[in-house]
């Protein structure tokens, strides 16, 4: 019989955290933005689709203003402007679930705010495996949580370019895992980009587009865990900011 691990929804600690990230946002409306995503012709006959992606409606000021609450009631001292690209750290202790916390904020922004296109940018092949399975393990138990809520994720596969439109053009909560190194060497030499880009920078026949294109349209909010490793280098902060944010969430 397999063993079957049972979560804490309730520590306070990590409900804090929750909270914290999300009412970044607080008097956000739900809602998408929508994009036309053209299919490649079958039988001489173009067709198009829909793409869904986040859309922020929230002015900068009250975002600030939000933030600088948050850090008042956390002993912070308030910052007076935001980081460029609504670029946020959230510190927690080692063993103190991390990547539980940043899964639940996930269906929290969905839930509150209708933030459907999520990102989770790590800096190796181990922790990529790790956060795959993690979410694997609390699925049960997030559906539970949280109405049985329907979403999708996938760990970033070249070889599987079909599951980067489907993040696209779902109109679902869909979660992405991607190592940094999937998409960050297109910047390490742009004269000689064909030969040496990721497959994600380069347009594909069967896609009709560069895979990082559509991501780009989604204006995901992109989780960075283990930062200092993750975008240690100008290069790869470049390519993160080429996803297109809405706002980075580094967990540290």
């Amino acid at each position: 019989m397999a063993m079957k691990i049972k979560f804490n929804p309730n520590l306070d600690f990590q409900r804090d955290a929750i909270d914290s990230v999300t009412r970044v946002f607080e008097g956000q409306e739900e809602g998408t933005s929508r994009f036309t995503v053209s299919a490649l012709p079958e039988e001489g006959m173009f067709s198009n689709t829909e793409g869904v992606g986040n859309r922020l409606k929230l002015l900068e000021e009250d975002i600030l203003k939000n933030v600088q609450s948050i850090q008042i009631e956390n002993g912070l001292r308030p910052d007076e402007i935001l980081n460029e690209g609504l670029d946020f750290t959230i510190e927690m202790e080692t063993g103190t679930g991390k990547t539980y916390v940043y899964l639940r904020t996930i269906m929290e922004m969905y839930k509150k705010y209708g933030f459907s296109k999520h990102i989770i940018v790590v800096p190796s092949i181990p922790i990529k495996e790790g956060v795959y399975k993690s979410l694997e393990i609390t699925k049960g138990h997030l559906k539970e949580l949280y109405d049985n809520i329907n979403y999708n994720f996938f760990v970033y596969d070249s070889s599987k370019l079909n599951q980067v439109r489907d993040f696209a053009t779902n109109d679902s909560l869909e979660i992405m895992v991607i190592n940094i190194d999937a998409f960050r060497k297109s910047f390490e030499d742009p004269k000689d980009s064909k030969k040496k880009a990721n497959i994600i920078h380069r347009y594909n026949d069967s896609l009709g587009y560069k895979p990082l294109d559509l991501i780009k349209n989604t204006n995901p909010v992109v989780f960075i865990d283990e930062p200092q490793s993750t975008m240690s280098t100008p290069l790869a902060k470049k390519a993160v900011q080429g996803l297109n944010p809405l706002c980075i969430l580094r967990y540290s």
